[in-house]
């Protein structure tokens, strides 16, 4: 008779989980203009970014202000600052880095996302 007790389908000793990776990182940049943009017009609200169904390819990042996180938001906290991203949003945006970028005749934010498989011509959507 065995002495083994453990019932046949049970799983050896737990490994440690290792820590998720973040979901999405903010440049230098991105994390200064959030910081003059907190402290001056938004102050007390934070920037909550989400995909939307829009445009030529599909999808969209829209940001906008909101006084509180919601009950699906993910909160990225990095370099000093703090986003909500949507949940629904999540997935599309694993591993993305918001930037802002200043260029002659614009400026704004913009998000490098090794998920995007294309963007349309005028580059205001994306798909995946």
């Amino acid at each position: 008779m065995s002495e083994n007790l453990a019932p046949p389908n049970a799983s050896p000793a737990a490994r440690p989980r290792r820590a998720l990776p973040p979901l999405m990182q903010v440049s230098d940049t991105a994390a200064e203009r959030l910081r003059a943009l907190y402290e001056k017009g938004q102050q007390g609200k934070l920037l909550r970014i989400s995909v939307n169904t829009k445009g030529c390819s599909g999808l969209a990042y829209d940001m906008s202000w909101v006084d509180a996180p919601g009950p699906g938001d993910e909160t990225v906290a990095d370099k000093g600052v703090t986003v909500l991203v949507d949940r629904k949003a999540s997935l599309f945006l694993i591993g993305t880095t918001m930037d802002y970028e200043v260029k002659a005749l614009s400026s704004g934010f913009t998000f490098v996302n090794p998920n995007e498989k294309g963007r349309c011509g005028c580059g205001e959507s994306f798909h995946v």
